[in-house]
């Protein structure tokens, strides 16, 4: 019997009433397994009443009674961790570890908001002029909404909803459609947390379900990660509504490899950052600039071991590599491999043919290596989101970063080098909004913020850290003055206020 994923509206599952659901596919076996409820307009709305109605009481409950919830919440995760991974693993498609990886990912963010209290402390000023004092405290907003992509099903929506609840709001979680298991889950182990009724809740959909949390009156804030074209569209639309919005686009990683780097350390690097999780990470590095005489080696070693990499189901534990999420996805990765001989690169590795045995259906693809790829080629200039790694060569230090500083995205990059001081102009001229030094994938720890540059991201906030606390809470500033009942009475004062 096929499994269906209905919507979670107030503390509760509300089973889809228009009647329009979407197929959720195991990607390595290509069997549509799962169908998932589409809201309609009516059940949006539903669902913002809902977190509208929590907000009243939420908004002023006390910050233990919200960190309490929330330590619950993260040992019930902790324990049904192996089964959220499985969860992922079979709608996604990624290895069990790598879900697991996934799910303790989150659970950083879930600590950060364990400690709000920390991080909502205010400012006081006394004795700002006589007898006035200043203080500044942060509030929530309301009712905010997230909209997630299908590549970290449980990760991404883990770095909005516990810092926005943690910090009073009242949140509407739009994951992907193409596996929604994993949300639903989180919201069943927040009810199970003693989370109230109504403060997070999760539809399903499409563009309609999207463009309603857009435009809905009652939202007001969005944050958005996915792809370029429909983060510049989420934050032109929601802006449009008055909305503040965080919207974190798509991304071209660059990994600059220097003369003097460990050339096998370097290998080992790119070859899990470029590979791991089928390349659908938007922190994946898929592009490698190797500087001066080095690129010949460099590129042999990462053909020897990409060559070895084990493809096979994500529930396999003997799989390094799963299948893509959708066979249209997979067949677009393909395209990129397909004509990147004609747009002038050397095709040293071409996975398009892999299938594997007893998975023939499956959304596979291999391992594709691309080596002195024109900065003019598709493959460089788009965002694949697959398994397919281009190099470039460059003569210097300086070309390299001009070509890097040349991209439309601006994510995140790497350099790998033995010289300090190399690695230190890298990371003041690059223009990308995370760095590693010898370290290929730099996505930050927790209480730091993730966020890119350029058309990596659109808005003013990058996401979780003190950003994401700023983006969910909006600033106050109280002034106070408590006269002495011996002073005269201060009379009337047209001039404009002075402090003495």
């Amino acid at each position: 019997m096929t499994k269906i994923v209905n919507h979670w509206i107030g503390g509760k599952t509300a089973e889809g009433a228009s009647g329009t659901h979407g197929p959720v596919t195991n990607p390595a076996t290509g069997e549509v397994t799962t169908k998932v409820a589409y809201a309609s307009v009516e059940e949006v709305d539903a669902a913002v009443a809902a977190a509208k109605d929590a907000y009243r009481s939420w908004s002023q409950s006390s910050l233990a009674t919200r960190t309490s919830i929330l330590f619950r919440f993260r040992a019930l995760v902790d324990a049904h961790r192996d089964e959220i991974a499985e969860l992922i693993t079979a709608e996604h498609g990624k290895v069990h570890s790598d879900a697991l990886g996934e799910v303790a990912r989150g659970l950083e963010i879930v600590d950060l908001a364990c400690g709000i209290n920390v991080q909502l402390k205010g400012e006081l000023s006394t004795q700002v002029a006589s007898r006035v004092d200043v203080a500044s405290i942060r509030q929530p907003l309301g009712v905010v909404a997230g909209i997630t992509p299908f590549n970290f099903p449980a990760m991404v929506p883990m770095w909005m909803f516990p810092l926005a609840i943690a910090c009073g709001n009242t949140f509407v979680l739009k994951p992907s459609e193409k596996d929604p298991s994993a949300a639903v889950r989180l919201a069943e182990l927040m009810a199970e947390a003693g989370l109230p009724d109504g403060v997070f809740n999760v539809v399903h959909g499409d563009k309609l379900a999207v463009d309603r949390l857009l435009t809905h009156p009652d939202v007001k804030a969005v944050s958005f990660v996915g792809s370029t074209p429909i983060a510049r569209y989420i934050h032109t639309t929601a802006s449009a509504n008055g909305k503040r919005v965080q919207a974190l686009g798509g991304a071209k990683n660059h990994m600059l490899v220097l003369p003097d780097a460990d050339l096998d350390a370097a290998a080992d690097a790119v070859v899990s950052a470029a590979y791991g999780s089928a390349g659908e990470r938007c922190m994946a590095i898929s592009a490698v600039v190797a500087v001066g005489a080095i690129g010949d080696t460099l590129v042999e070693k990462i053909r020897e071991r990409a060559e070895k990499i084990k493809i096979g189901p994500g529930d396999d534990p003997t799989s390094e590599m799963g299948p893509l999420i959708t066979k249209v996805h997979r067949d677009k990765v393909a395209s990129y491999v397909e004509n990147a001989a004609a747009e002038g690169a050397e095709v040293v590795l071409d996975g398009t043919g892999h299938t594997v045995d007893g998975y023939e259906d499956g959304h596979w693809i291999g391992i594709s290596l691309l080596d002195k790829v024109p900065t003019s080629a598709k493959a460089y200039q788009d965002e694949i989101f697959g398994p397919v790694l281009c190099v470039l060569r460059t003569e210097t230090y300086e070309e390299a970063v001009d070509l890097i500083n040349a991209s439309p995205y601006g994510n995140g990059t790497a350099i790998f080098t033995r010289d300090g001081g190399a690695a230190r102009r890298f990371q003041l001229e690059v223009e990308a909004g995370m760095v590693g030094v010898n370290v290929p994938i730099p996505v930050p720890v927790g209480y730091h913020s993730f966020g890119g540059w350029k058309d990596s991201l659109f808005g003013d906030h990058h996401i979780y850290g003190n950003d994401g606390t700023h983006f969910y809470t909006r600033g106050k500033v109280v002034t106070t003055r408590w006269p002495d009942p011996a002073d005269a009475p201060a009379g009337v004062d047209l001039g404009f206020p002075r402090n003495h």
